[in-house]
């Protein structure tokens, strides 16, 4: 061994040291929101299939919470439930740099442990501040490279975030965090092959992630070992999950911790549908004011960054009619075409009857699209669609930044709102919904986790 430190090992000991008075107000409140954006989700999808699925798979009790549902969960099948209820209708927190998902690992992989060791709400901030700011970071170090390996970065980034971000809240050592992070890194997974025909796998990975940072964090505390260089090593990370030939920046994992926060510009979905979809929603409902009758569209050309093809845009005529309504999520054409017949993409425009109207795939025939080299991707989501009429009109509509992003963020007033409807859309009162909004928005206040338990609904 060297006496070099690894990267693990600087992390670490910042993270060791962190204070929750360390954390800046910026980052606070953005945390604050999605706490609130997260809990929301996880009541929205309470009685979907995949939720149910997830939760009868579960093989014991324990004294966990997920909010909606009765009885108490052990700490990994909270974890593994919650992650995959927010992230499960693509609605959740994204990390513009490189999409990834914060809230959906880290809220389920804070409460839980908080429940189970009885920590206070500081201790939370401190885990989401450093496992927040990890994700953000690890995502940074070759954006595109996980996707094109075949990853799904949230799954792997997520892992090392839940790892960093619970063993900071339960105060670890920094060689037991440091040994978490070698641990879960032969834990991290999450393929992307959901792609094909909309398959569910990637609504768990959030979850996964969450569930496998409390084992390695579990592991390190009992004295297993783990390798020190998980990330620039020889058979590291970027080695087994990232496509070789993108070069890697390490300098995001071990400059400016403490100075420069990422993940204080968190974006918040004001769609329920894949991040890099939105701008071409917002184009799509900018262009229906200016034609009275949908049925004179002859087609619809997208202007498109080439790393989003993979996913958004091929194969085309599984896209132009989607498979299933998580598939659809991820289909610009069809996303594009339900905006201008519907005006909105919510949670609503993601069922099977509504994959199957008529007027939508007929629209989402018409949409197609070309690369453009000079695309922003990764580092800004744009939207740029040219629409022809019959009688030879085009028009054409181009938004610059995703909505909800640090361009332009949401509101409070814009969180608070997509909350209620989504615990409304999950079948709750208003009275409960308020009580759990108090909760959220106060957590990091909190001595501990008890009032949590008054949601087992």
């Amino acid at each position: 061994m060297t006496n070099t430190p690894a990267i693990a090992e600087i992390i670490s000991a910042w993270a060791h040291d962190l204070q929750a008075s360390d954390v800046p107000d910026a980052v606070r409140n953005t945390l604050r929101r999605d706490v609130i954006d997260s809990l929301g989700l996880t009541v929205a999808v309470r009685k979907q299939d995949f939720v149910i699925g997830t939760v009868n798979a579960a093989d014991g009790d324990g004294n966990c919470t997920i909010p909606g549902h009765a009885g108490g969960f052990d700490p990994m099948t909270a974890m593994l439930v919650a992650g995959t209820s927010i992230h499960g209708e693509d609605f959740d927190d994204t990390f513009e740099g490189q999409p990834v998902h914060i809230g959906a690992v880290l809220v389920p992989a804070l409460l839980a442990a908080a429940e189970q060791r009885n920590l206070s709400g500081e201790d939370i901030l401190r885990g989401m501040a450093v496992g927040g700011e990890f994700v953000c970071r690890l995502a940074l170090v070759a954006p595109t490279a996980m996707h094109k390996q075949g990853f799904h970065p949230t799954a792997i980034c997520g892992a090392f975030g839940a790892a960093v971000g619970v063993a900071t809240a339960l105060r670890l050592s920094a060689v037991e965090t440091a040994s978490a992070l070698g641990i879960v890194g032969s834990m991290a997974s999450g393929i992307i092959e959901y792609l094909a025909e909309g398959t569910w796998t990637k609504r768990m990975h959030p979850g996964w992630a969450a569930s496998a940072g409390w084992r390695a964090v579990r592991m390190a505390e009992n004295g297993f070992a783990g390798p020190r260089t998980v990330f620039e090593g020889s058979h590291g990370v970027f080695h087994a999950f990232a496509k070789a030939g993108i070069d890697r920046n390490f300098s995001h994992l071990t400059d400016g911790w403490g100075s420069h926060w990422n993940v204080a510009s968190l974006a918040f979905k004001p769609c329920a549908c894949g991040t890099m979809a939105i701008p071409f929603v917002d184009c799509a409902r900018e262009l229906r004011e200016k034609i009275p009758d949908l049925t004179s569209i002859v087609s619809i050309k997208a202007k498109v960054g080439e790393g989003t093809v993979h996913r958004l845009w091929e194969p085309l005529a599984e896209k132009r009619k989607p498979t299933t309504p998580y598939g659809a999520k991820f289909s610009v054409p069809y996303c594009v075409a339900v905006s201008f017949v519907d005006g909105v993409v919510g949670l609503d425009q993601f069922t099977y009857e509504r994959i199957k109207d008529p007027a939508v795939l007929s629209l989402a025939e018409k949409v197609s699209y070309d690369i453009d080299p000079e695309n922003e991707y990764p580092v800004n989501y744009t939207g740029e669609l040219c629409v022809t009429l019959a009688d030879g009109t085009t028009l054409t509509a181009y938004q610059s930044n995703m909505r909800g992003g640090k361009r332009t963020p949401l509101t409070d007033a814009d969180i608070t709102e997509k909350f209620m409807l989504n615990t409304k859309f999950g079948g709750w009162d208003t009275s409960t919904s308020e009580a759990l909004f108090k909760f959220a928005d106060t957590l990091f206040d909190g001595a501990d986790m008890s009032a949590l338990k008054a949601f087992r609904i």
